[in-house]
């Protein structure tokens, strides 16, 4: 029985990395003024944050996002990419786990916010420090703030849609 929960888990981890990066390439601003672009993925970081849980739902939001720049043709973001994502995606599936005992759109709308406000920040200092941007790396934050809360509203909406289509009910269940 463990074995066929982990192969679910595994199932579903390799269809979330894949809607994360598919969702991050077809669906992209450009944004000239940063080197970057604004996208949809983070639709998809959260929700399978919220589906696999902190440590499968890193690995599919990190690796997703991070293939998706490798694809785009921004490999200068894969590093930062991969561990920015991947902590939004723990950040987003730990507040969940804890506030969603009291109100389940709560725990998504909280662990939201605070996943995407890690990725406006962590963007920020990557740009910063890591590619040497000083302090046009700010440049960045309004563009970022917008695709955390189109990802936020998104990603809320799409589980809605999920819980009424019982979908999500099929992926929880251990059969």
């Amino acid at each position: 029985m463990n074995q066929k929960i982990n192969l679910k888990k595994m199932v579903l981890t390799a269809l979330f990395t894949a809607l994360t990066c598919v969702a991050t390439i077809l669906i992209k601003i450009e944004m000239p003024a940063t080197h970057g672009y604004l996208n949809i993925g983070d639709c998809f970081v959260l929700l399978g944050a919220w589906v696999l849980g902190p440590i499968y739902g890193a690995f599919a939001g990190g690796v997703g996002s991070a293939l998706a720049d490798a694809l785009g043709g921004y490999m200068h973001y894969v590093p930062g990419t991969l561990v920015i994502k991947a902590l939004m995606a723990v950040i987003a599936a730990l507040l969940f786990r804890v506030l969603s005992k009291k109100n389940t759109y709560l725990g998504q709308l909280i662990g939201g916010i605070a996943a995407e406000l890690w990725m406006v920040l962590g963007y920020f200092i990557y740009a910063y420090l890591i590619l040497g941007k000083g302090e046009s790396a700010a440049l960045s934050i309004p563009g970022n703030l917008l695709q955390g809360a189109v990802g936020i509203v998104a990603a809320i909406a799409l589980v809605v849609a999920l819980r009424e289509s019982k979908t999500l009910d099929k992926v929880n269940s251990n059969g």
